[in-house]
């Protein structure tokens, strides 16, 4: 699947409230980051905790360019919860964590601006 990242590009198809709320999108926070060599766009594997309801999860995210090793334990990330895992080389990814492109197309997380109960859901 390919996603434009432009920012002048038209709004998605119309879809229902019920569709939104198929999509379980939840707040957690990076416990873990490591490198991802043997992915082939670079990226990083977090661990990310979702509270006592989901638990720890992992994804591989694309944000090697904007962020380092260092400053990702302890922040808070929005990611879809409720996609089937996905196998990336050896790794699964269990989570989609979200982001959106900057001007230089690079992924910039998407998080809350004040810390919230990890496992909160979007609505």
């Amino acid at each position: 699947m390919h996603l434009n990242h432009a920012a002048d590009t038209p709004a998605a198809s119309e879809i229902t409230f019920d569709d939104f709320l198929r999509v379980d999108i939840r707040i957690g926070t990076i416990i873990e980051a490591e490198p991802f060599p043997e992915a082939r766009k670079p990226a990083f594997k977090l661990k990310i905790d979702f509270g006592p309801a989901i638990g720890v999860r992992k994804s591989s995210a694309q944000i090697v360019d904007r962020y380092t090793l260092d400053e990702l334990p302890g922040r808070q990330v929005a990611a879809v919860v409720n996609f089937p895992p996905r196998q990336i080389g050896k790794f699964m990814s269990e989570v989609l964590t979200l982001g959106f492109s900057d001007d230089e197309g690079e992924v910039i997380l998407f998080a809350p601006d004040r810390s919230v109960p990890d496992g909160s859901r979007l609505f």
